[in-house]
């Protein structure tokens, strides 16, 4: 049983006497009241007062006092039953007289956890004071409890329905302000001025509606959101703070990883028509990727382009892969370190998202050639640009010597997010179907899956610290791969009225089917581009090996755009030049 007791008390006052028993009055002439407390004589009324209780709990340091109390029980053994579960809880390790509020404790759990990624502090220290410091920092830690956290997601839910009527309200400003500008530009010269009053006056209602937030806070940054608090209270627990998560017991709306989904002929078609994506991550087929790269290789961030497209390199891993980790004598990249920027667009070195992002990938004989060439290429700029600033230091700095493989003219490494704004002002001008520049990882790993590579070589290609992840993302890309599977059942049932099968699916004839060893052409050469990539001289017609057999990848292969000639000697080291 806990060391303690329950009592009885109410919130009556009395006036408060002086010696002479003459109320004491305040400044405004008023008699100062007490609480009579336990003194009430109306406390032996069932219904007047509430139980309270206080345990005696073991001396603090420096022996200080440890009598935790609470009140408001309708009956005493609500108060004992109380009382009894603090007792136990004290028992088992439990801080019960802990005055630390949340604010306090985020703050300083935050601070402890020098572990995690500096991007992910920064997140971290982003939502504890913009979501739950405002919301739940004024509680102690030990009354926090699940339906506070939960009133905090339907705050965000709520204010998710006014973002959507904001969005509404600017969209109908928008098409107002077109309306009353069309208006004003079709009237007759002179134009009346009211027409333009009307636009001016349509142009700041538009203004303003776009000021308003309009972006919804969704069911990914939700879970972001309950992550990072269920992270800090399950600290709570281990400290013996609390004596559960809280966090774990809030009910989101259900979260679903984004599929990605191949642009199909009638994807496209669609896309076309409405403007709208079919989902928020896309992947190009074979051919549009060979079109993306044939139409890019004046662009100067073409080889990095195409070291992501075939090697499935995150864009901070790309920008921030220095020449020292690239071994140019047997083709491999080593990928250390990458370039992180933050919602402040500062940008910072730092290791890859985990212990398997750190990994070998083997080069492929045409993304070396054109690092071989751009090696040259940035030579080459590295002396331009250095006689520029010999002759006007004003204007042009001295060359930074960054390291890194893929620079701007003066040495210095691209910033992350301009790589991704060139990438999609690039693909806006080619009229290709939309992607996002990280969508080349989900291009390289269509392309060794339609390759017939492993599930488990895609995964160290990626750089996933998860087999499953790698699975869920990339076993629906490129069905077209897989019609030879689906035409396999149908084959099995004799049919009388069966429906022939198109003649592109036909099997080959026996003597058609042997395999032969193909030479490549000797005459097939590369050239350097205005970017310093080197290009691929296209194969002609006569060139083809015409003693190929049919494959289940022949038309992919048909349509491959490159046909490099290895840089690496089959005897041994790659040629120098």
């Amino acid at each position: 049983m806990f060391d303690g007791s329950t009592y009885k008390r109410c919130k009556c006052t009395e006036p408060k006497l002086d010696d002479n028993g003459q109320p004491i009055l305040d400044t405004n002439g008023q008699p100062k009241t007490r609480e009579l407390g336990s003194a009430c004589p109306l406390l032996k009324r069932r219904d007047h007062g509430t139980w309270y209780y206080y345990v005696k709990l073991p001396d603090g340091p420096g022996g200080q006092r440890r009598r935790p109390r609470k009140g408001g029980f309708l009956t005493q053994r609500e108060a004992k039953k109380e009382a009894q579960k603090l007792w136990d809880e004290a028992q088992g390790g439990i801080d019960v007289d802990t005055k630390e509020t949340v604010a306090q404790y985020l703050d300083r759990w935050h601070g402890k956890r020098v572990d995690l990624k500096r991007r992910t502090r920064t997140d971290y220290r982003d939502i504890i004071d913009r979501v739950f410091k405002p919301a739940l920092g004024h509680l102690a830690v030990r009354e926090l409890r699940d339906r506070h956290i939960q009133e905090v997601f339907q705050q965000i839910w709520d204010f998710n329905k006014v973002k959507k009527a904001n969005r509404e309200a600017a969209e109908l400003a928008s098409l107002e302000c077109e309306a009353a500008h069309h208006a004003w530009r079709q009237a007759p010269k002179p134009r009346p001025p009211e027409l333009r009053e009307a636009w001016r006056q349509a142009c700041e209602a538009r203004k303003e509606a776009l000021a308003k937030p309009r972006q919804d806070t969704g069911p990914g940054s939700q879970k972001k959101y309950l992550d990072c608090l269920s992270a800090a209270l399950g600290d709570a627990v281990s400290e013996k703070l609390i004596t559960e998560n809280w966090a774990k017991l809030v009910v989101l709306p259900k979260y679903e990883r984004p599929e990605a989904l191949v642009w199909t002929d009638e994807r496209v078609a669609r896309w076309r028509e409405t403007g709208e994506k079919p989902g928020p991550v896309m992947v190009w087929t074979p051919e549009q990727t060979g079109q993306f790269l044939d139409t890019a290789v004046g662009h100067p961030l073409y080889v990095m382009w195409h070291l992501m497209v075939y090697r499935a390199l995150r864009r901070g891993e790309a920008t921030g892969l220095p020449w020292a980790e690239l071994d140019m004598t047997k083709g491999i990249a080593h990928v250390t370190e990458q370039l992180v920027v933050d919602s402040s667009h500062t940008v910072w070195e730092d290791t890859p998202k985990s212990r398997s992002g750190r990994r070998a990938i083997t080069l492929d004989h045409a993304t070396f050639s054109l690092l071989t060439a751009w090696r040259d290429v940035q030579k080459t700029q590295r002396t331009e640009w250095e006689k520029k600033h010999r002759n006007a230091p004003d204007k042009y700095g001295p060359y930074v010597d960054s390291g890194y493989t893929f620079t701007q003219p003066d040495g210095r490494p691209h910033h992350p997010k301009h790589v991704s704004q060139a990438f999609d002002r690039f693909i806006k001008r080619t009229g290709l179907p939309p992607i996002r520049l990280h969508d080349l990882r989900h291009c390289a790993a269509s392309l060794s899956l339609a390759a017939g590579l492993s599930m488990k070589a895609i995964q160290a290609l990626l750089g996933h610290s998860s087999y499953q992840l790698t699975a869920d993302t990339y076993t629906s890309l490129l069905p077209q791969f897989e019609q030879a599977e689906a035409n396999a059942p149908v084959d099995l049932v004799p049919r009388r009225n069966g429906i022939d099968k198109p003649a592109e699916h036909q099997e080959p004839a026996a003597e058609e089917s042997a395999p032969t060893t193909a030479t490549p052409p000797a005459n097939t050469s590369t050239t350097a581009s205005s970017a310093g990539a080197a290009v691929p001289a296209a194969r002609t017609e006569e060139e083809k090996p015409q003693d190929l057999a049919p494959t289940a990848h022949a038309s992919a292969k048909k349509k491959r755009h490159l046909r490099l000639l290895s840089s690496v000697p089959r005897g041994g080291a790659p040629d120098a030049a």
